[in-house]
C-alpha cells in the first residue's frame, strides 16, 4: 500500500496551493467588499437612502454568513477542491451577471447570489491545506493565504472606486469577472488534487447538534456575540463616512473615498502583534485592548479636519484587528468538540453582525449624522466591553497547554483536529 505523504514548504505543489488559493482569496474578497464605496454613487443613480443603498453590500455579507455552514459540512462529505472549485465557477457567473443589472432589485439578488458562492472559500481553503500541507509549510500557506485576503479586501474597494469616477460603476465587476475566469483556468490546472481527504457521511442532524451544543456554551456563545458586535460597529463605520466624506466640505469623489479603506492595512499590524498581547495579558485582556482602541479612534473622527478622520481609522483599524484575531483563537480553544464548526458559527456572527449593523446605526445618523453614529458606535463598542469582562471569569480548559495567538495559528490548530 502506497503511503502518500504531505507536501512539504519547498514542494512544487506547497508553491501551486499558496499562488492558487492566494489569487482566489484576492478575488473573492475584492468582489465581496466592491460596492462598499460606491454606496453614496449608487444612493444618487437609484434615488436611495444611505440604509437602502447599504443593503446592496450588506445582502453579500450576509449570504456569505449563511452559506459557511453548508460549506464546512458539506465538504467532509463530498470533497474540498470539488466543491470550492463549483462554488468559484459560480462566483464567476453571478459576477458576470453583475455587470448587466439594470435595476437596484436586480443588483440586490445578484448579490445575494454571488455573496452565497463567495463563501466557498473561506469555509473550505484552510481545512484543504491543514490536509495537504506539513505544520511548517501550513503555517506560511495560512498566513500568505490571510494576507491575500485583506489585499483583496483593500483592492476590490480601491478599484471600485476609481472605476465609478472613469466611467460606471459596473466597470469593476467586468474586470473581477475576467480575473474570475484566469482564476478558474489556474484552478484547474495548478491545484493539487487532494490525497488525504477522507470523506464523512454527511449528517445534518449531526451537524445542527454540534452548533446547538455550541451555542448553548457560554463562553463560547459571549465570544461569538464579541466578534459580531464588533464587525456590526467597525464595517458599517465605513458605511456611512463614505457619505460624510461625498458631501461638502470634503466632496470627495468615489476613488478619493475607496482609498480611505487603505486603512485597513494597519488592521494586519494587529493581527500580528496580537501573539505578544496573548502573552503579556490574559485574551479578554487583549481583546478588551483592542475594543478601547476602537473607541479611541472613533472618538479622533470627531475633530475637525479630514486627516482626523483618517488617522481615526488607522487607529480603529488597529483595535479591531487585535480584537478580531484574540476572539478567533479564544474561540479554537474553548470549542471541547467539533472546533471546525465552532469556528464557522464565530464567522456566521461576524458576518452576520457586518450585515445588519447599519440597520442600528441608521438610527444615530438619522438622528445627528455622523456624531450620532459615533455615539452609536461608542454604545455598541461598550457593550463589547461588558462582553470581555464576562470572560474574564473562564479559565482556559486544561487540554489547551497553548494559546492559539492569530487567525492563522487558530485556522490551523482547528484543521488538524477535523
Amino acid at each position: 500500500m502506497e503511503i502518500l505523504l504531505m507536501y512539504g514548504k519547498g514542494s512544487r505543489q506547497y508553491r501551486q496551493m499558496t499562488a492558487v488559493l492566494s489569487f482566489a482569496a484576492v478575488v473573492v474578497f475584492a468582489n465581496l467588499h466592491a460596492l462598499q464605496p460606491l454606496l453614496p454613487e449608487l444612493s444618487r443613480l437609484y434615488q436611495l437612502t444611505p440604509l437602502q443603498a447599504s443593503w446592496s453590500y450588506g445582502i453579500g455579507t450576509l449570504t456569505l454568513g449563511l452559506s459557511l455552514l453548508f460549506y464546512s459540512a458539506v465538504s467532509d462529505a463530498i470533497g474540498r477542491r470539488l466543491l470550492l472549485g463549483l462554488s468559484l465557477l459560480g462566483m464567476t457567473i453571478s459576477t458576470v451577471l453583475l455587470t448587466q443589472v439594470e435595476s437596484f432589485s436586480a443588483l440586490l439578488w445578484g448579490r445575494a447570489l454571488q455573496g452565497f458562492f463567495l463563501g466557498g472559500l473561506p469555509a473550505i481553503a484552510v481545512a484543504y491545506l491543514g490536509e495537504e500541507l506539513e505544520k511548517p509549510a501550513l503555517l506560511s500557506a495560512v498566513g500568505i493565504y490571510i494576507s491575500a485576503s485583506s489585499l483583496g479586501g483593500i483592492s476590490g474597494r480601491v478599484l471600485a472606486g476609481f472605476s465609478a469616477e472613469i466611467g460606471h460603476w459596473q466597470w469593476v465587476f467586468w474586470l473581477w469577472s475576467l480575473l474570475a475566469i484566469l482564476l478558474l483556468a489556474a484552478f484547474w490546472r495548478f491545484l493539487p488534487a487532494s490525497q488525504h481527504f477522507v470523506a464523512k457521511q454527511f449528517s445534518a442532524a449531526q451537524a445542527l447538534k454540534d452548533n446547538w451544543f455550541h451555542l448553548r456554551q457560554p463562553v463560547l456563545l459571549l465570544t461569538f456575540l464579541l466578534g459580531g458586535l464588533n464587525f456590526f460597529i467597525y464595517l458599517n463605520q465605513y458605511t456611512y463616512i463614505a457619505f460624510v466624506l461625498a458631501e461638502p466640505p470634503y466632496a470627495l469623489s468615489s476613488g478619493w473615498i475607496g482609498l480611505l479603506f487603505l486603512t485597513y492595512l494597519t488592521g494586519t499590524l494587529g493581527s500580528a502583534i496580537s501573539g505578544k498581547v496573548a502573552r503579556r495579558m490574559s485574551m479578554p485582556q487583549g481583546m478588551a485592548l483592542g475594543v478601547l482602541i476602537m473607541m479611541a479612534g472613533t472618538v479622533c473622527t470627531l475633530l475637525p479636519g479630514l486627516v482626523f478622520i483618517v488617522l481615526g481609522f488607522f487607529i480603529s483599524a488597529f483595535g479591531f484587528f487585535l480584537t478580531h484575531s484574540l476572539a478567533t483563537g479564544w474561540v479554537n480553544q474553548h470549542a471541547t468538540r467539533a472546533k471546525a464548526s465552532a469556528s464557522a458559527l464565530y464567522l456566521v456572527f461576524y458576518y452576520l453582525g457586518a450585515s445588519t449593523g447599519g440597520l442600528y446605526l441608521h438610527l444615530f445618523w438619522q438622528w445627528q449624522g455622523w456624531t450620532g453614529v459615533v455615539l452609536g458606535s461608542l454604545l455598541g463598542y461598550g457593550l463589547a466591553l461588558w462582553l470581555c469582562a464576562r470572560l474574564r471569569g473562564f479559565p482556559l480548559p486544561v487540554m489547551a497547554a497553548e494559546p492559539p495567538i492569530s487567525p492563522a495559528a487558530a485556522a490551523t490548530r482547528a484543521t488538524d483536529r477535523r
